[in-house]
């Protein structure tokens, strides 16, 4: 079995944004020599998520729409006490830091609309990070 790791990182421009980053996802799934296994997409912050979904301007608009309402933000949380953030929090615990897709014939497959993003909640920030784990044979 073949275990390929990268990172690579990504600016953000503003507090919540839609970030395609499918692109560098898959350049790493071709550097890492995998032909067949899975691909681990992750974001070692808490206020930001990753996720796949179609990349359409008014659909990724409609994406952040929902999470502000799911998780807005000066709604009375506690740890909005310490940082103005925790809606960020919430939204990256409930929709999620993580992200697994096959990887078949040495490619990312992924359905025909799908594209790999970064959903920045608590920006912006200068850099925010992806590690990519590639196992597989």
């Amino acid at each position: 079995m073949k275990v390929h790791v990268e990172e690579f990182h990504v600016s953000t421009k503003a507090r919540e944004e839609v970030v395609v980053v499918t692109d560098k996802v898959e350049s790493i799934v071709a550097r890492s020599g995998v032909k067949n296994g899975i691909a681990l997409i992750y974001v070692p912050h808490a206020t930001a998520i990753i996720t796949a979904n179609e990349n359409e301007p008014r659909l990724k608009e409609d994406i952040l729409n929902k999470l502000r309402s799911l998780f807005p933000r000066g709604a009375g949380y506690r740890h909005d006490e310490i940082d103005d953030n925790a809606n960020a929090h919430l939204a990256n615990l409930f929709v999620g830091f993580h992200l697994v897709m096959p990887v078949v014939d040495g490619r990312l497959r992924r359905g025909t609309w799908q594209e790999v993003m970064l959903v920045e909640m608590d920006g912006p920030r200068s850099r925010r990070s992806v590690v990519v784990v590639v196992l597989g044979e």
